[in-house]
This record gives C-alpha cells, sequence and structure tokens, in this order.
C-alpha cells in the first residue's frame, strides 16, 4: 500500500460551477483504502462543492457505482481485494461513459497506458496536489457533459454525426459508443474538418491542461477513435506525419 498524502497546498477558492442550486450536486465515488488519504480528498471535493462518496476496496467501489450512478469516480491502481483495473472493468459494463480519474503510484508510460486502455480517461500519479486532482476531475465533468451546448447541436462531417446534447454519434446511420474523452476529442475533430491539428493543440483543447510532452496519450486516444469510426469503413481520420492528424469526409 502507498503512503502518499499532499501536504501544503492550499485548499481551492473557487467552489464548481456545478454546485448550483437548481442543479443536482455531483456526486464523485472516491475509491482507495489509505483512510488518511480518503478523508483529506473529501475534505477537498467537498469544498469544491461536490458530493463525496467513498470507497476502500473494489467490491464496495463497483456495487457503489451500480447502486449511485455517480458523475465521476477517482480512483486508485492498488486496492486490497482487486486491482482498480478490474474495478474500472466492471464500472464500465454498467456505465460505459463514466468518467473515472485514476491514482497511481507506477510512472512508467506502460503503466499509463495500460490504465487508459482499460477504460480511465485520466490519471494523476503519486504524489499529486489536491489541487491538480480537482483541476482534472473539473476537466473530466466538462468533457462528460458538464458543459453542454444549446440542445440540438449537431456536427456533421461526411457519414459521420455527432449530437452535442445528446453525446449521440452516428456513422452512416450506425451508434458509435465513445467514452467521455473520445466523445470530446471527435468533438474536437469535428469542429475543425479537413484542418490538421497538432498534438500540443490537442493536448491543450481536450485535456486542457499540459500533459508535459506525453504526446502518447493523443497517440493513444486517435487509435481508440479509428477502431470505432473507421472500423471497417473508408477512413475518416488521418495522420499528417510531422504535423498531426486530420478528420476528413470519407
Amino acid at each position: 500500500m502507498s503512503r502518499v498524502y499532499a501536504t501544503g497546498i492550499p485548499f481551492p477558492t473557487e467552489r464548481s460551477a456545478a454546485h448550483d442550486a437548481e442543479r443536482d450536486p455531483v456526486t464523485v465515488l472516491l475509491v482507495d483504502d489509505e483512510a488518511m488519504l480518503t478523508e483529506m480528498m473529501g475534505m477537498v471535493l467537498r469544498f469544491a462543492g461536490w458530493e463525496v462518496v467513498t470507497a476502500a476496496d473494489g467490491r464496495t467501489a463497483v456495487a457503489k457505482a451500480r447502486e449511485l450512478r455517480p458523475d465521476v469516480v477517482i480512483l486508485d491502481v492498488m486496492l486490497p481485494d482487486m486491482t482498480g483495473l478490474e474495478v474500472l472493468t466492471r464500472m464500465r459494463e454498467h456505465q460505459p461513459h463514466l468518467p473515472v480519474l485514476l491514482l497511481t503510484a507506477k510512472a512508467t508510460v506502460q503503466d499509463r497506458i495500460a490504465g487508459l486502455t482499460a477504460g480511465g480517461d485520466d490519471y494523476v500519479t503519486k504524489p499529486f496536489s489536491v489541487e491538480e486532482v480537482v483541476l482534472r476531475v473539473r476537466a473530466l465533468l466538462r468533457r462528460s457533459g458538464g458543459e453542454s451546448p444549446e440542445p440540438g447541436a449537431r456536427l456533421l462531417v461526411g457519414d459521420l454525426m455527432l449530437d452535442e446534447h445528446s453525446r449521440e454519434v452516428h456513422r452512416d446511420g450506425e451508434p458509435v459508443t465513445l467514452t467521455a474523452t473520445e466523445f470530446e476529442l471527435l468533438r474536437l475533430f469535428m469542429r475543425n474538418p479537413r484542418r490538421v491539428l497538432s498534438k500540443t493543440h490537442i493536448l491543450e483543447q481536450v485535456w486542457s491542461y499540459d500533459f508535459g510532452g506525453r504526446a502518447n496519450v493523443v497517440e493513444l486516444y486517435v487509435s481508440y477513435l479509428r477502431k470505432k469510426i473507421d472500423n471497417g469503413r473508408a477512413p475518416m481520420i488521418h495522420t499528417m506525419r510531422g504535423a498531426g492528424y486530420v478528420l476528413k469526409p470519407a
């Protein structure tokens, strides 16, 4: 069990925009077996204006996710009864669009890719600051529809359709299921058809912060999109070597 705590970090000074009297509060499921870390993070997340439900093991986390259907999950990769990736996979069976932020003490590229491949939308490497976690949770909520455009907004590129309100995607009339991050990445492409987007631009627009040059994250998610959007069809997402990526009608 890793012993990682954020110290000397000021609490966020602004409450989340989601903490609005006219809206249901955002529910965060926080999964970690370190009691001190859970208590500290729970306090910070509540200060941000969110409701917080906690779980100290994988089985409890899966049960609470099914029962409560939280808006976002903060999930430690190392749990006492099963791995966080197993927990994530089980959650995805019932809520494929559930945004998940992984907490990991493993900093290798292979470990990060394993977490993202399993369905995680983002990750934070321990030790981390509480401010960073709050910022990344807010970014996940934006990607998952926390800042929805006007109802009925649709984007069309060739035979690809994306509904920004319902968050539905169709290619040639067939539905395409995307995670929150995949949806946001596709929306960026579809708002900029035929325009070459650099990896740096994609990181800034989709992830809303600097990944420290970890362009492999963009490559990974573009490959996910290709498998879902272009699978068995004429390709729409193209790599422009040395420049970035572009979406074109097939």
